[in-house]
């Protein structure tokens, strides 16, 4: 392929997970305590997408990557400075909410309108990556909805590798039930792919790369057009960390079946 891949990220920012999270209602509706003040980083699906998307931009001569992003501006500049030094890409910025109170169609319309606003976008060489989760909310189908907006048909969840023919054509590793993997083969370019974990260790920080990508950050922060996302007509009853529950008993020499019965007796509550 000598035009290579136009590969779009979609990429949230989730405070940072060895913080105490702790949610609270407020008349606006739920969200996390003092979350402003929280230190964030890119959501770890979307980084493991972000990662897969520079390696095959780089083995493909002509690709470019963009990561499309929604959260609190000066959140977003915050894990910038960070992200940038990792690989290349183009910063496509929507100064909004960012959190596991959104609602999932309100995030998927405005990562699409921000998609489809990129110039001089070719769906002949498309590709959305995103997570198959996600740290803040983990609802699976944000990434979907977003590829049914672009029009996009062959899309993939859970998937852990991706293998280019030549083709053009590339096969898939996808999760699936029972702790096994899909094999798929798609013809090509326009596909949305939601990454589990992949295969590539996180990338050292590189001070060249994230000056080069601060030139384009900077600015793309600067243009980031207000995106209102929530959840209006949706109720919460209560938020809350789920309870944590230990009873601990020392017992020597007690058959194994015994203790599975056990366990699966405190599980049930039976």
């Amino acid at each position: 392929m000598t035009t290579g891949y136009q590969i779009v990220v979609c990429g949230g920012i989730v405070p940072d997970p060895l913080q105490t999270l702790d949610p609270v209602a407020n008349p606006a509706g739920p969200t996390i305590k003092n979350e402003m003040m929280l230190p964030a980083v890119l959501d770890p699906w979307a980084a493991h997408a972000l990662y897969e998307a520079a390696h095959l931009a780089k083995a493909t001569p002509g690709s470019k990557v963009w990561l499309v992003s929604l959260g609190p501006k000066a959140k977003l500049q915050q894990v910038m400075m960070t992200v940038a030094q990792k690989v290349p890409f183009e910063l496509v910025a929507l100064d909004g909410q960012a959190g596991g109170f959104t609602d999932t169609y309100e995030v998927a319309a405005l990562l699409a309108g921000a998609i489809q606003a990129i110039p001089g976008l070719d769906r002949s060489r498309l590709l959305v990556f995103g997570g198959w989760e996600s740290a803040s909310r983990g609802a699976g189908a944000t990434l979907q909805m977003v590829g049914e907006r672009l029009h996009v048909l062959d899309q993939f969840q859970g998937v852990d590798r991706l293998a280019i023919a030549a083709d053009g054509s590339f096969q898939i590793l996808e999760r699936i039930e029972g702790g096994r993997h899909q094999v798929s083969t798609c013809a090509g370019p326009p596909a949305v792919l939601g990454w589990a974990t992949g295969s590539l260790p996180e990338p050292p920080n590189n001070s060249q790369v994230g000056m080069a990508n601060m030139r384009t950050v900077m600015p793309a922060l600067h243009r980031a057009k207000p995106a209102k996302v929530g959840a209006e007509g949706v109720t919460f009853a209560r938020v809350s960390l789920p309870s944590q529950r230990r009873d601990t008993r020392i017992v020597k020499d007690l058959p194994v079946g015994e203790i599975a019965r056990e366990i699966v007796a405190w599980i049930t509550g039976a």
